[in-house]
């Protein structure tokens, strides 16, 4: 879904939550986490596996639904592994396996890096896997990709780091929480914020400000959500 945050500016909305430059040829995801339930369950806590083979397999889906759309760049947003701790020898094998299937999908396929503050704590991914590390703000044409939302002069940022969601109210009191993005009014915040990619990153309710759009993802749409009215 092709959408306009401000005057001459594009980027298609992805119900997986990736977000596509076609200006640039990039794909764009945020807070993939990967390692995030290894991490836990090496802590303890009872939580289930095969988190990382479905956060993989929806950004390969990702990839393969742009069709003959040339894609030329994927950029991670920041937080592409959790913590050192989930850095096992088994799924560096599995990511490693992951990107080379990429790059037989999309020869000449770049990956980027925007390092976010779980980047910082477990250390950049091995050179083997062929990622180009990047410091926020990353500046490309208009806009200015980064990890944390944060203002850049003169461009619009895009980034990821809070896992926006917005709470909608059905009948019967019924009440549901949906991974959204996020887009700032370009004359007053000029921020948008990409839902976590992750399959196991958790979610945070947003502060709707005058003049933003929020659009939902739910049900392999996106759809724009309306300020509620009172």
């Amino acid at each position: 879904m092709p959408v306009h945050p401000g005057a001459g500016l594009t980027i298609c909305l992805h119900p997986s939550g990736a977000a596509f430059l076609p200006d640039h040829g990039a794909l764009l995801v945020a807070d993939v986490h990967l390692g995030k339930a290894a991490s836990f369950r090496r802590l303890g806590v009872p939580v289930p596996g095969g988190s990382t083979a479905a956060t993989l397999d929806a950004l390969s889906d990702a990839l393969a639904s742009l069709g003959d759309t040339p894609v030329k760049h994927l950029v991670f947003l920041g937080d592409l592994l959790h913590a050192a701790r989930g850095r096992s020898p088994e799924l560096t094998d599995v990511v490693a396996q992951a990107l080379a299937a990429w790059r037989g999908e999309a020869p000449g396929l770049r990956v980027h890096l925007v390092r976010g503050n779980h980047d910082r704590d477990a250390g950049d991914p091995p050179v083997e896997w062929g990622i180009e590390l990047r410091t926020e703000p990353w500046l490309e044409g208009p806009w200015a990709l980064c990890h944390e939302p944060q203002p850049v002069a003169g461009a619009y940022t895009l980034a990821g780091h809070l896992h926006p969601c917005i709470g909608l109210r059905g009948g019967a009191r019924e009440r549901l929480r949906l991974p959204c993005f996020w887009f700032g009014d370009p004359a007053r915040h000029a921020v948008g914020v990409l839902p976590a990619f992750g399959d196991f990153t958790g979610m945070h309710p947003i502060q709707r400000r005058p003049g933003d759009r929020v659009w939902a993802v739910a049900d392999e749409s996106v759809r724009e959500v309306p300020v509620a009215r009172r």
